[in-house]
Order: structure tokens, then sequence, then C-alpha cells
């Protein structure tokens, strides 16, 4: 391992110690923007010029994993919008809401989809001229933590049909709470009909916009790929912690070989979806070429991997696991909930499936001469 492999490593285990700590404290549901802005989570990926920590999502992703083992609200959508604005081109709008998030000021949500389980559709929002300037029409479901935002960036369709992003105040659109089977986090509907935009609320895409539209939709899987991994974590913790102790027929259920095999299989699992997540956070750093299949694969393991493993948890901790004071049915609801969002496991799989399509027979291999 490189010296600098090791020198990041360290400061990970940091990140990863200060936030599991911040988290378990029963001041969590507390944690504001101001009081995330100076932990300097919200600023992790913003330049230092803006007041930033010029870090990259490999450290958000470490933030978004703790996140789901407190199985705690109120970051997802601050991370995509810092996200968002990495990717748009220099305007005065972007450097000054970087500016205010980094510090707190503002606290952004992200609306990308019109359905929860989309992962490759078409942009919510429309804009069209009108007689007085660009009109904006469109809607998204679930968009994350725009309950409790002052700014949305919403993924839109110029007249042109090129993919840009649209910087809008919350008081502009119409914001309504949408209630969810997962009461940790919030998420709301965003709808707009003939709302009018200016001109300098337009932020056009740095480079290629559909290639930028794709990193950004699948950030937004990869993030949900990390909490559902931070929070079945938490679950095989709280299993094995649990069957240690609780005893039967005068010895701990944990000593029963059925037992044993079920929280191997929850190991194990764990396992995959830790390796198939940190690759494709890796790989959404590095912006390889193929990143996005490492993405679907982490985004659809991960998310049914911790569904199976809460449930499993909830099983394993008797009749105590169903009960409202054991607090796992909080996990095994957001488990469920990020199995849907960004993109279904078969979603991701169908777009995985598309790549070895063959559809002409021009498109057939060769034949082998031997």
């Amino acid at each position: 391992m490189s010296g600098n492999a090791v020198e990041f490593a360290d400061i990970h285990d940091e990140l990863r110690a200060v936030a599991r700590d911040v988290l378990a404290s029963p001041d969590t549901v507390e944690l504001t923007g101001g009081r995330l802005a100076d932990l300097g989570w919200l600023g992790l990926e913003i330049p230092d010029e803006s007041g930033g920590a010029g870090a990259s999502f490999a450290e958000t992703a470490i933030v978004l994993e703790e996140f789901g083992r407190a199985a705690a609200g109120g970051y997802l959508g601050a991370a995509l919008g810092a996200g968002t604005c990495a990717l748009v081109a220099d305007v005065a709008g972007r450097d000054e809401l970087l500016r205010e998030l980094a510090a707190g000021e503002a606290i952004t949500a992200v609306a990308l989809v019109a359905a929860a389980d989309d992962c490759s559709g078409s942009s919510p929002f429309r804009l069209r001229e009108g007689s007085g300037g660009l009109l904006l029409s469109g809607r998204a479901e679930f968009v994350p933590d725009v309950t409790s935002a002052d700014r949305v960036l919403l993924l839109a369709d110029d007249p042109d049909g090129v993919p840009v992003i649209v910087a809008a105040e919350v008081d502009a659109l119409a914001c309504t709470a949408q209630p969810v089977l997962d009461e940790t986090r919030t998420f709301g509907l965003v709808t707009a009909d003939d709302v009018a935009v200016q001109d300098d609320s337009v932020w056009r895409f740095a480079g290629n916009p559909d290639a930028a539209v794709r990193r950004l939709r699948d950030r937004a899987a990869l993030s949900i790929g990390c909490d559902s991994l931070g929070l079945a974590a938490a679950m095989l913790d709280a299993t094995t912690e649990y069957v240690a102790v609780r005893e039967q027929f005068g010895r701990p259920v944990g000593s029963f070989q059925a037992v044993k095999h079920a929280c191997a299989d929850m190991l194990v699992r764990l396992t995959i979806a830790r390796h198939l997540v940190a690759d494709a956070v890796r790989q959404s750093v590095e912006d390889t070429p193929d990143a996005w299949v490492a993405v679907s694969m982490a985004k659809s393991y991960a998310c049914a991997a911790a569904v199976e493993i809460a449930g499993k948890a909830m099983q394993l901790h008797g009749g105590f696991g169903y009960t409202w004071e054991s607090g796992i049915h909080r996990y095994h609801k957001r488990a469920m909930l990020n199995r849907a969002l960004f993109g279904s496991p078969a979603a991701h799989r169908r777009r995985l499936a598309e790549r070895y399509s063959i559809t002409t027979p021009e498109e057939l291999p060769a034949p082998n001469p031997r």
C-alpha cells in the first residue's frame, strides 16, 4: 500500500469514527444544517475557495453509510446538492450556492426522477419559451429533504431538449410532504405548472450533458447503496450481540447451529455488498468508463441484501424483534424504501442486461474458424 493510500485510509477511519460517534448521540435528531456544516460534512466536496474541504465522493460515501447505520436523516439532499453543483459549468449562482451550503446557510434538495424506481428515464421537468421568458413544468416524486430545503435543483430539458439544472426557490414550486413507510427521513412531491424561470437560474452541465445526467443519477443510486450498506451492518451487529446474551434452554441462542448459519449468511451478504459498494465508489470517483456498471451492481445487490438482513435480524430477535421497542422495524422499513429509490434491483439488472443485448445479425460475434 502506497503512502498516499495509507494516509487516506487513516483519514477515512477518523471520519468514520467521528461520524459514528456523533450519530450515536441522543442529539442526532437535532442535526440542523448549521450543525452539519460545523462538522464539515456539508462542504466535503465543495472546493476550498468556496469554503469547503475539497474532498471527493469517497469521503461523502463514508458519512452516507454512517447515516444509514444510525437510521438518521437530513443529509442525503445536501450531499446530492453538492454533487450536482460539481457537474455544472461555473456560474455566479452556483458558486454562491456552494458557499452558502458549506457554511450551512442554505439546504438543498435535488429532484432527479419522476418516479421512485426510475434509474435511467427522461428528465422530470421541461422548459418552454413563453411570452415573458422561460416557463417550467413537471413533476418529481420522493425528493429527499425537500420539505426542509431552501433551494431545489431540478433536472429539466431546455426548449431544445438538452438536459439542464434549474435552481429554484422552494416557495416558487408546489412542494408537498410525501408520507412513506420509512419514518427516519422526509421526502416530498415537487410539481411545477408553467412557473416563470429566470435565465440565470438555468445552469448548463460542464461537458457532455447526457454523460453528466448519467453520473448524477448514478450518484443518487450509489448514495442509497451506501445507506443500505450502513443499515445492514447495524442490523448484523445488533443481531450478533443479541443472540450472544439471549438464552433459551439454559444456553445462548447464538450457540445453536441454525442461528450460527443464519448469522453467517448475513455476514456473507454484507461482505459482498461492501466490496461492490467500495468498487462502485472508487470507479465513480475516478470516473471510469464502466462506472455505471459498478453502480448498478452495487445498488441492486446492497439494497436487496439490506432488506434480507434486516428481515433476518427481526426473526433472530424472536418475539422482541417484532415489538416497537426493538427499533428493528425502523431499519427494515428504511431498507425497503431504499430498495425502490433511484431504481429497483430489477430496474438496475435490466440496465445491466442491456449492455449484452444483441438485436441484429450484424452484431452477432464472428464464428470461430476452428
